[in-house]
């Protein structure tokens, strides 16, 4: 008889809104849709709340759990359910593109409930992996995902956006209310899907060039482009590029980024 149980309580300082609502969980299960052959990889599975509907409907997959406590009662609770491969790390420390090796056409499919303090920079690594990604279905928090599929001249355009847009098609789907979670957080959440373009469609001369364009463009939004830039390039080289060196960087579309960056030497 099992004597594992889920028994701990979400713990604050790693973020943990454990989802419980039925209807939110079949949505998400639903946009996800895996299909045979998919290698689906959850991040945060917490107590299973995702993993087990999803498991029902594939049979298996893998897991990358930081809180160890979860590890245990999540490995005995999924014998119920499927194959479930745990991997107990700090996501920001795994190589999504050593997960796809054996995947079909070398990518993986990634889901997950965010933790709200460490989304940003789990989007950032999975833009790092992007090759090896083929979508990403993420619940996070609205305000993070209004950010992450604003256009230019919305106030809350800004590095995120032009990053994640950059690389991925961004989706929002639907949003989820406080009530859907264990402890309900202050703020609602909604759920996005990514989908990386495809790396000859990007268009992208060096990633590197291009992502300091951007911070840099960004990091004080007050500024004009011709002084947000000025440790990159000069007014005239913004000029070259289409773009008025007076605008300030949430006017300035995402392909204006990009021919920027491909202009300037490496």
């Amino acid at each position: 008889m099992s004597t594992t149980r889920f028994s701990e309580p979400p713990k604050k300082h790693l973020g943990q809104n454990f989802l419980h609502e039925r209807t939110v969980i079949d949505r998400i299960v639903q946009a996800v849709n895996p299909k045979p052959g998919d290698q689906l990889v959850e991040i945060g599975p917490g107590q299973g709340a995702i993993t087990f509907p999803l498991l029902d409907r594939h049979g298996r997959m893998t897991v990358i759990e930081f809180d160890r406590d979860l590890i245990a009662p999540l490995t005995e609770a999924a014998r119920a359910h499927g194959e479930l491969s745990v991997i107990h790390r700090d996501v920001l420390k795994v190589d999504f593109g050593e997960l796809a090796h054996d995947a079909p056409e070398g990518r993986i499919r990634l889901v997950g409930n965010l933790p709200y303090n460490l989304s940003s920079p789990i989007l950032f690594h999975a833009l790092e992996h992007a090759p090896a990604i083929s979508d990403m279905t993420f619940m996070l928090q609205k305000e993070v995902v209004e950010r992450m599929a604003a256009g230019p001249g919305s106030k809350v355009y800004g590095r995120l956006s032009v990053m994640l847009q950059a690389y991925c098609t961004v989706t929002p789907l639907f949003t989820v209310p406080p009530g859907a979670f264990r402890p309900p957080p202050k703020v609602d959440s909604a759920v996005v899907r990514l989908v990386p373009r495809a790396a000859d469609t990007v268009g992208i001369d060096d990633p590197a060039t291009f992502a300091r364009v951007v911070r840099d463009a960004f990091g004080q939004r007050r500024k004009t482009l011709r002084n947000a830039l000025s440790q990159v390039c000069d007014a005239a080289a913004i000029e070259a590029a289409g773009i008025r060196p007076d605008a300030r960087a949430e006017q300035v579309p995402v392909a204006d980024f990009v021919r920027l960056a491909n202009s300037l030497p490496r």
